[in-house]
């Protein structure tokens, strides 16, 4: 697995449970952070920040993904950030829209997608126009969700979470993101200070469906080979389960990931009314 597309598929899954905890809360009016370190053959490489907010069957989920350290004085810049919003019920969250504004070196890319009745509406900007052998069709990109919706889809499985296929679209890629159970570990053997109980041991490889693509597609199918490993852990009094470490093991090296802190606090006043808004 290449170092990108192990943190893509990292990415999209630690914002996932922190959303699902307001299933079944509907009162609550509350605030998640979480904070993540991922590290690169033993050094320091990038740093994701999670805050969810929730009001009653309302969410909105951000995340940010940074370099840090010495992988940051020495390679390209990078900054990402996602966001999805949207409500719940019955049968599981409704998303209304996700987004994610990308900074590679000194160029940003910036995509909006937004759902009414079953279509999805894109904005690209800059413009974004693929050539024929890399553009997602309509069909391809039916039932897909922008990375953060799409993880928010997996932590509302709660127990179940790690058997199931993501479709998972960015714009200009569309991936599945299979995610398999191998078992579980007690809290106290796995590593993770301040998990509760078992934790779910799962494997993610990717898939590639459509879309625009660094690598050959030969080598992406070979890489599937090579899933990344992540821990999903109770860290409060709910069932939802927090991705709190990763392993994937690349050409290159080791990545690894873990929780830092994890808090949570009620909304202000002012915070819960502008959510209504």
């Amino acid at each position: 697995m290449r170092f990108r597309k192990a943190l893509a598929a990292f990415a999209l899954s630690v914002a996932a449970p922190a959303a699902a905890t307001a299933q079944g809360a509907a009162s609550d009016a509350r605030q998640v952070d979480i904070a993540y370190e991922i590290t690169f053959a033993g050094l320091s490489g990038f740093r994701i920040d999670v805050t969810a907010k929730f009001n009653g069957s309302t969410y909105d989920v951000e995340s940010r993904t940074f370099k840090e350290g010495i992988l940051r004085a020495v390679t390209m810049n990078y900054e990402g950030r996602n966001r999805a919003w949207g409500g719940f019920s019955t049968q599981g969250a409704r998303p209304s829209a996700g987004s994610l504004s990308i900074v590679v070196g000194d160029k940003p890319r910036t995509w909006v997608a937004q759902y009414s009745g079953g279509t999805i509406q894109e904005t690209h900007t800059p413009a974004y126009k693929p050539s024929p052998k890399n553009a997602i069709t309509d069909e391809q990109r039916s039932g897909s969700l922008d990375p953060m919706s799409a993880a928010l889809s997996v932590g509302l499985a709660g127990d179940a979470a790690c058997d199931r296929t993501v479709q998972s679209n960015d714009g200009k890629r569309r991936i599945d993101i299979l995610v398999r159970k191998i078992g579980t570990e007690p809290a106290a053997t796995a590593g993770i200070p301040g998990a509760q109980g078992d934790v779910l041991v799962c494997e993610i490889f990717t898939k590639r469906i459509a879309g625009e693509f660094d690598e050959a597609p030969k080598e992406a199918e070979t890489e599937r080979e090579r899933p990344m490993r992540i821990w999903l852990a109770r860290m409060d009094q709910s069932q939802m389960r927090y991705p709190a470490k990763l392993e994937a093991q690349t050409g290159f090296g080791t990545i690894r990931g873990r929780i830092l802190s994890f808090r949570e606090r009620p909304l202000t006043p002012e915070e819960s009314q502008a959510m209504r808004k």
